[in-house]
């Protein structure tokens, strides 16, 4: 039986990605999944989509805004433009998306049976539970608007899902693997969420819980026995003895990890493990150059674009426990709006290439590339223990002063070199 992984408050936000960033997030977040695929096959890249803090630190490397609502919408965006091309070869499909696209989930699932050969009746009945789950059973405040269900040539499956409540300005996300979920309908309404992510409201009715089978059960009874009218009688008598003592509540589930989003979009010291980024940071001006020798060839890559590598290396390669600051994997790449400074996108279109050709070589049987990265990956962590650096807004204050070498860039334009040590975005660039 599925189990939920833990939790997230997300601060709601608007605005969108600019096409210049967009078509990057794309090209980096198909790369990256197509390296967990080689190295872990389909069902891990499924099991990573279903795991919230993942989900959240992938984002932030791809360049979205590392805390917003936002990542939601354009990582599932850009996996679907980018793994699009190589369904046929990869074997993952992403369907749905947000809106007008969620609701044209079912039909897309159904034309994926038809070239695959898998159920996808099936699966469109699957979506159609998922979603009537989250929406109905699953009662907490939040309107589901974005709909994402990503299913593999096997016929497993995650499926993310995002409501908002517009007067609280905050969104919940909720995460659904197919692993181990039930078969028959059952399988919805038997706490089938592998993870819930949003702020929390207090109590909330949650049917889809294995706690609440005998309540769905006595609900069906009380409808056949006293019919509505009866129902609403019976509420009546109940509100006029409202006074008694409430019966026990069952003891909760056990605490689970929780990601709490801030409502500040600036990225903070005690945002980031900085242990962590002393590590990455050292292993790139250490190992670097060790353990990429033909990568390196690569016109401009540098220790920056080693360290960025190293950020991604631990998205494709780490475990669970490494991604509860999301906010550093934002270090990569920056973001759109600045936060925590202008995208280098000189570094980026490095990053991308680095991975674009150490993909390419893993599938003539090459896998050298790839082992590098993983071995930049456990340097990094062996480093953190000894390992010294700046601290956390120092080197912020570097990326922004040094932006404009990096070919920095955000919505408010490209960036120009520092004036009184202040580096400034050209409007209209």
């Amino acid at each position: 039986m599925t189990k939920r992984s833990g939790s997230a408050d997300l601060p709601l936000h608007g605005g969108r990605v600019p096409r210049w960033l967009g078509e990057r997030m794309t090209a980096l977040g198909a790369v990256m999944a197509e390296a967990i695929v080689i190295e872990y096959g389909r069902d891990e890249f499924l099991r990573r989509l279903a795991h919230p803090f993942w989900f959240q630190s992938f984002g932030a490397v791809i360049g979205m805004d590392w805390h917003s609502s936002g990542v939601t919408t354009s990582v599932l965006g850009a996996l679907k433009r980018g793994l699009g091309p190589r369904a046929g070869e990869l074997g993952i499909h992403v369907c749905g998306g947000r809106g007008r696209q969620s609701r044209a989930t079912p039909a897309e699932l159904v034309a994926v049976g038809e070239r695959t050969g898998i159920d996808g009746a099936a699966l469109a009945r699957a979506s159609r539970l998922v979603a009537k789950v989250d929406s109905a059973a699953v009662q907490d405040g939040f309107d589901l608007y974005l709909h994402g269900f990503v299913v593999t040539d096997d016929g497993r499956w995650a499926v993310i899902q995002q409501g908002m409540n517009g007067e609280r300005r905050q969104a919940r996300r909720y995460h659904w693997l197919s692993e181990g979920l039930a078969e028959g309908r059952s399988g919805f309404l038997d706490s089938p969420h592998a993870a819930v992510d949003g702020p929390g409201q207090g109590t909330i009715v949650n049917l889809a819980d294995r706690r609440a089978a005998v309540s769905r059960v006595r609900q069906l009874d009380l409808l056949a026995e006293l019919g509505p009218d009866g129902i609403v009688g019976e509420i009546a008598r109940l509100d006029a003895a409202a006074g008694r003592a409430p019966a026990p509540e069952e003891p909760a589930q056990p605490m689970l990890p929780h990601l709490a989003m801030p409502a500040h979009e600036e990225v903070r010291s005690e945002n980031v493990v900085a242990r962590r980024l002393h590590g990455a940071l050292a292993a790139a001006a250490e190992r670097g150059p060790a353990d990429f020798p033909d990568l390196l060839l690569t016109p401009g890559v540098g220790a920056r674009t080693v360290l960025s590598l190293a950020m991604v290396a631990e998205v494709v390669h780490g475990a669970p426990c490494r991604f509860s600051d999301p906010a550093r994997f934002s270090l990569a790449h920056g973001g759109k709006d600045r936060n925590p400074y202008p995208v280098p996108t000189a570094v980026y279109d490095r990053t991308i290439a680095v991975m674009k050709a150490a993909v390419r070589k893993a599938r003539l049987g090459e896998a050298d590339a790839l082992a590098a990265l993983h071995r930049l990956d456990a340097q990094a962590r062996r480093l953190e223990a000894t390992a010294e650096g700046p601290s956390v807004d120092a080197f912020m204050a570097q990326e922004r002063a040094r932006s404009h070498e990096y070919g920095g860039r955000s919505v408010f334009g490209w960036e120009r070199a520092p004036e009184n040590g202040d580096a400034r975005a050209v409007e209209g660039s």
